[in-house]
């Protein structure tokens, strides 16, 4: 086993810690020049503080007493990404017709800075069109009467306010569908099935207090330092007064590894740095089932020589089915446990000790557990692990999903949900006088599966790069063109809007730093964070374009042109003041929202409430269930000879689907995108050298064929059998039908490809 701090000399890596003068030297590199560095610096003063604007990035939790700068490095590029001083009006796409625009890279097309005026796309002349916000809405509203609802799509990314997301969700259930995807359909919906099943909450159970009395923190497959870097404050301070982290993740990331905290002038100047894993363990990718089931049978072993190790009273009071666990754990072979985690006996046995010497332990993982085929499984071996001594319902302890963007899960709360048991649809129809639809929706899966078939007609995007960040992308891309009618709401150009058909519409929106004048006056909006809590936001910057419209108002725009009038939706008075629309949503979900708009801006936010602290179980057996794993591997099958595991990897200069630079610094990259990274010895004994050009294509046996070439072999410190490649670039090489069997939430983590050298005259394309 490596020292935490060891990697391969051999490979790229970046010998600074996270944090420190590298982050703020990438800030500065970030700041547009001039006096709008000193407007951008303003704004980013009052991020994430009661009274001002919540981030638009990463959901992680906000403080009650925020630091001086509350926001971190790729916040603080969020930021700066919305408030550019560039603009892309209708002279930018009077320049350029789509079809050239779509051999644009992701960076491009963001680049060309903030959307200003509705347009329509022209397929006479392939150009995107000016018009005005009454003949978009009146266009695309008569279009929505003409077509069956159930052939319609309302998607939601994760940036959208809890106020818009839940007048989308209603908008959509009066027009008559529940086809309510949204971006967690891609990341953690894993996590809402998995631990619904097995605790009866949708989510994780900690809050940030837990943070300062846990004594050990199991960290899986989530990368902190790129994607919630903010969360390294309180993991600092957690190593500092001697809690023990473990880590198990594929890539040896900077962030939990070590980390100088760029706001303590001593550990700047000293360049002092906490080291934050005491134990990392490069498992391999799918493998963490294994090896949850290789310290669950250690500790068991231990348990028969030592009663008191196991929580007795919890387990028999509040849990069901460990004696299914126990054979099923006593069945693996160590062979098999070794083998498919890439780990030893012995490193297993040292995560023992850490855990059975722990009185407290939080569970963390991102999604290098949610996106496997037995992604659930690998869910519920975590919270298998932490039962066995009691660490649910207690202080200090708990399971905890790292999510994404800054509202993801905030919009299954009030009402973005394809699935109509999760909504109280007999209290909406209620409120507003309407039956809503009973039948399941879309997940993301049907929906893409759906545009192939033509069953899909109409596709509403409220945000986000749905087109990009899908799996199989080379597949689905040629089908967008066939939609009748294709709206997308949007700050900035991506390519999702160079997939277009005769039917699409570009309408651009505010971002959340931006005042938002309603008839009322300035309005507020709210979102949650990972740790269940919600916030108030909001912006203080004048709009990029006094044409643009709040994303509340297009979609009250929209609703009030499709849908005929009716005297419970009374659209023009919400909109004219957003404290309406909490009324509502207090009403709808009064348990989480009682006293909204009084306690919108409370200090670190007011926590809506999870039953698991008080151990209340919703499950369907009323306890919190020990679930047997279907399979040892969370991969669809074991990769055979030649066969390699591909992870799908963000960059430090990225947030899911945006790309703000070239520079992977937290890895020691400096390069392009179109990269392929593989361990030495792999690339040795595939007959293969570093640097070499290379073509990922797919393994997965479905007669499909998926290639991805032009990329550069990297020599990297990864674990054998696997290789990683950049998202959503290699979204290509994803299978539509590979996904979490329980959640449909797609194997970005666990694609099966192989590596084949190229040669002179092979396609350098991206392939298909």
């Amino acid at each position: 086993m490596k020292d935490e701090r060891e990697q391969n000399p051999d490979t790229p890596f970046y010998e600074k810690p996270a944090g420190g003068w590298g982050s703020v030297g990438s800030l500065l590199r970030h700041l547009p020049k001039g006096p709008a560095a000193l407007s951008v610096l303003d704004t980013l003063r009052h991020q994430n503080k009661p009274g001002g604007h919540m981030c638009t990035s990463c959901s992680w939790a906000k403080p009650a007493k925020p630091h001086l700068f509350e926001f971190c490095e790729n916040g603080a590029k969020a930021t700066i990404w919305d408030h550019t001083p560039d603009r892309c009006g209708p002279d930018f796409f009077a320049r350029h017709t789509v079809s050239a625009l779509r051999g644009w890279r992701d960076h491009d097309l963001e680049a060309a800075g903030r959307l200003t005026h509705p347009l329509r796309y022209d397929a006479a002349s392939d150009r995107y069109v000016q018009v005005s916000w009454d003949t978009a809405f009146a266009a695309i509203g008569k279009k929505l009467r003409g077509l069956e609802p159930k052939s319609t799509v309302f998607y939601t990314s994760g940036r959208a306010s809890l106020e818009t997301s839940y007048l989308w969700a209603l908008f959509a259930r009066v027009y008559g569908h529940n086809n309510l995807p949204d971006s967690s359909n891609m990341c953690h919906e894993t996590t809402s099935v998995a631990l619904k099943a097995a605790i009866g909450s949708s989510v994780g159970t900690c809050v940030l207090e837990d943070f300062e009395s846990c004594d050990l923190i199991l960290f899986f497959g989530q990368n902190t330092g790129s994607n919630s870097p903010r969360f390294l404050h309180p993991l600092q301070q957690a190593r500092k007064r001697g809690c023990k982290v473990i880590t198990f993740n594929p890539v040896r990331e900077r962030g939990l590894i070590e980390f100088v905290n760029p706001q303590n002038p001593a550990e700047m100047l000293t360049r002092s740095a906490t080291p934050i894993s005491d134990l990392y363990l490069q498992v391999k990718p799918g493998g963490d089932i294994a090896a949850i089931a290789g310290v669950i049978r250690h500790l068991i072993a231990r348990q028969d020589a030592d009663k008191s190790l196991f929580d007795s009273a919890f387990l028999a009071e509040h849990t069901t089915g460990l004696s299914d666990l126990k054979a099923w754990v006593a069945a693996l072979e160590w062979d098999e446990i070794e083998s498919l985690s890439g780990l030893s006996r012995d490193d297993l046995g040292k995560v023992a000790d850490y855990y059975a010497r722990a009185e407290r332990v939080i569970g963390v993982y991102g999604m290098g557990l949610t996106q496997h085929v037995h992604g659930a499984d690998s869910i519920w071996m975590l919270v298998n692990l932490l039962m066995l001594r009691g660490n649910l319902g207690r202080p200090g302890t708990g399971i905890c999903p790292v999510r994404g963007h800054s509202n993801v899960q905030g919009q299954r709360t009030v009402g973005i949900s394809e699935k109509p048991e999760l909504v109280p649809l007999d209290r909406l129809a209620q409120q507003f006088g309407f039956e809503p639809p009973r039948d399941t929706g879309m997940t993301t899966v049907e929906v893409v599966q759906g545009v192939l078939d033509g069953t899909v007609k109409a596709f509403l995007g409220l945000g986000g790069n749905f087109a990009r960040a899908i799996p199989d992308q080379g597949c689905v891309d040629p089908a967008w063109s066939r939609l009748e009618l294709n709206v997308q709401m949007a700050t900035r150009l991506n390519r999702t809007h160079t997939l277009v058909g005769d039917g699409a519409w570009l309408l651009p929106c505010l971002v959340r730093g931006e005042v938002d004048m309603q008839a009322s006056g300035a309005q507020a909006v709210t979102m949650e964070d990972s740790l269940s809590h919600i916030h108030g936001s909001i912006g203080r910057r004048k709009p990029a374009a006094d044409t643009l419209l709040s994303e509340p108002a297009i979609v009250v725009g929209l609703a009030k042109a499709t849908l005929d009038e009716h005297p419970d939706l009374r659209w023009d008075e919400w909109l004219a003041d957003y404290g309406r629309i909490r009324d509502l949503i207090a009403g709808t979900y009064p348990d989480k929202f009682r006293d909204f708009n009084a306690r919108m801006f409370q200090p670190g936010g007011f926590y809506k409430g999870n039953p698991v602290r008080q151990r209340e179980w919703k499950t369907e057996s009323g306890k919190a269930e020990f679930r047997t794993p279907a399979s040892s591997s969370a991969l669809g099958a074991v990769p055979g000879r030649g066969v390699y595991t591909l992870i799908t990897l963000r960059s430090n200069d990225q947030f899911n689907t945006t790309v703000y630079g070239y520079r992977d610094r937290l890895r020691g990259l400096d390069t392009d995108r179109m990269v392929v990274l593989m361990s030495p010895a792999e690339i040795g004994a595939a007959g293969l050298q570093d640097g070499q050009r290379v073509t990922l294509e797919s393994a997965h046996d479905d007669g499909v064929a998926r290639r991805l070439s032009g990329l550069r072999l990297v020599a990297y410190d990864l674990p054998a059998g696997c290789v990683a490649a950049y998202y959503p670039e290699a979204n290509v090489l994803v299978p539509l039908d590979l996904h979490d069997l329980a959640s449909k939430t797609p194997a970005y983590k666990g694609a099966p490809v192989r590596v084949v050298a190229e040669t002179k005259g092979d396609d350098p394309g991206a392939g298909s």
